[in-house]
């Protein structure tokens, strides 16, 4: 195998490799001494080293907890947005090239996360943009319902994902939606998120649902926005109350776990108005197509009083069947074959009351 020093190339497979004295000059002492030493020399040898190498690491490690305590908050935060910024700048050239040589995407489900019931329609991964601001093209997988299952009420969601997530970890769910409600999937990640660039900012949320309901709008309902249904859980909620807010013709929003507004999630109190996110109780007021709210009784990190909250402030006459799931917090309302069913059941329910 050839080193390299110094811009020369040395051939280390020289004749002085095949001499055995030179290989024993390389063993220092402790080599020779585990060599002729018993079994029991050689295990307490070998104890000796692992206590060497766990000490040297757990003090490797203090070292470096004691260093990341000294950092200044400010310092960490600046450094993060850096190193956030770095990797969107790596990722929005990344997806100009792609772009100009017309690269296709495939989606590969991870095999580790459970297997869906076969989906019979197509996937499709794409990668749609760029913003005009960011220049940020979104990641997103699209679940096409099969050409003789389609009709003139075929709907398409829309969904906003939460916040630990991606569309690899949503897979599962989007291909039961697809196949059990007969219904198109558009799947997407937020900017920053997964294998989308720029990075994750409430206005690039704004900017991400924008681009995706003009594609999907194009490319997948035919040009027919009531055929539309915007669906967003957790910190989807917001993206999805403020598309739905702007578009008239949109045709139904349903939100999963959804939050009143990003800081009612930590006070009641409005003295912090002034930086308060994702509004979503003011602008569910101007939301002018069918709502369903679903939302889990024992949620304890929105609690369920936000979803009510939001419920009561949709129109009366657009307001349709709430599901407060009485044993089920913010992530498992779909958990287990009962739950999924019902959840599928209401679902269908929903969307055979749309025009």
């Amino acid at each position: 195998m050839p080193e390299f020093e110094d811009d020369v190339i040395v051939d280390s497979d020289d004749d002085s490799s095949d001499d055995d004295s030179n290989d024993e000059s390389v063993l220092d002492q402790s080599d020779l001494e585990y060599e002729s030493g018993t079994p029991s020399d050689r295990a307490k040898y070998d104890d000796m080293k692992k206590k060497k190498k766990k000490s040297a690491d757990k003090k490797k490690k203090k070292k470096k907890k004691k260093k990341d305590k000294k950092k200044d908050p400010a310092v960490q935060l600046t450094e993060r947005n850096l190193k956030l910024r770095k990797r969107a700048k790596t990722r929005n050239s990344r997806d100009r090239r792609d772009a100009a040589t017309k690269v296709r995407y495939c989606f590969e489900p991870d095999p580790r996360l459970a297997k869906p019931p076969r989906f019979s329609g197509s996937m499709d991964a794409v990668k749609i943009g760029p913003q005009k601001k960011t220049g940020a093209y979104v990641a997103a997988v699209i679940y096409r319902v099969r050409k003789d299952k389609l009709t003139d009420r075929t709907k398409t969601i829309i969904y906003s994902h939460g916040n630990a997530t991606d569309v690899g970890a949503m897979h599962y769910i989007s291909s039961v939606l697809a196949r059990s409600c007969n219904v198109n999937v558009v799947m997407y990640d937020y900017s920053g998120y997964g294998a989308s660039g720029s990075i994750p900012l409430e206005a690039n949320t704004y900017r991400d649902i924008k681009m995706v309901y003009k594609y999907t709008l194009e490319q997948v309902a035919d040009g027919d926005e009531s055929n539309i249904v915007v669906y967003g859980q957790s910190v989807g909620s917001g993206p999805s109350c403020y598309i739905a807010s702007k578009r008239k013709n949109v045709g139904g929003l349903i939100l999963h776990s959804p939050f009143m507004s990003g800081m009612r999630v930590l006070t009641p109190s409005r003295a912090l108005a002034c930086l308060d996110i994702f509004p979503n109780i003011d602008r569910i007021k101007k939301v002018d197509c069918p709502v369903m709210v679903i939302h889990g009784q024992l949620d304890e990190e929105v609690d369920v009083a936000h979803g009510v909250a939001l419920h009561n402030a949709v129109k009366s006459d657009l307001r349709r069947e709430c599901w407060w799931v009485p044993d089920r917090g913010h992530n498992d309302i779909t958990d287990g074959p009962g739950k999924m069913s019902e959840y599928v059941r209401r679902l269908k329910a929903y969307l055979n009351q749309l025009e």
